[in-house]
């Protein structure tokens, strides 16, 4: 059975550039494998204020939405940076999104 893509290409236009690092690491302490993409995505950004003793803080993140899979060849999407709108970011968190036959239907990262 043929899943239907939940984050369809059309709508993917934001122009983003991702650098990927692995989990494992080399005897160095440098990330093993490293992957640098020049993709389209949807990208939501959204800001939270958060209040602190001392002043006012505000937090700006963002999704990225990917359709299928981006780095196949790493088993997780745990780190590294996006380029996004002329800005670097720090990727927090990220996600492949799986059909129930295991196949990856789309990916998230999360950015701040």
């Amino acid at each position: 059975m043929k899943y239907p893509c939940l984050v369809p290409k059309k709508l993917c236009r934001t122009k983003i550039q991702v650098h990927l690092e692995s989990e494992e690491l080399t005897n160095l302490g440098e990330p093993k494998n490293t992957v640098d993409l020049d993709l389209t995505c949807n990208f939501q950004d959204r800001a939270k204020t958060i209040l602190t003793a001392e002043k006012k803080l505000v937090q700006i993140t963002g999704t990225a939405l990917f359709p299928g899979d981006i780095a196949p060849e790493l088993p997780s999407l745990s780190g590294g940076t996006v380029e996004v709108f002329g800005e670097t970011r720090r990727i927090v968190q990220g996600t492949k999104n799986r059909n129930p036959d295991g196949t990856v239907n789309y990916c998230t990262l999360e950015v701040m």
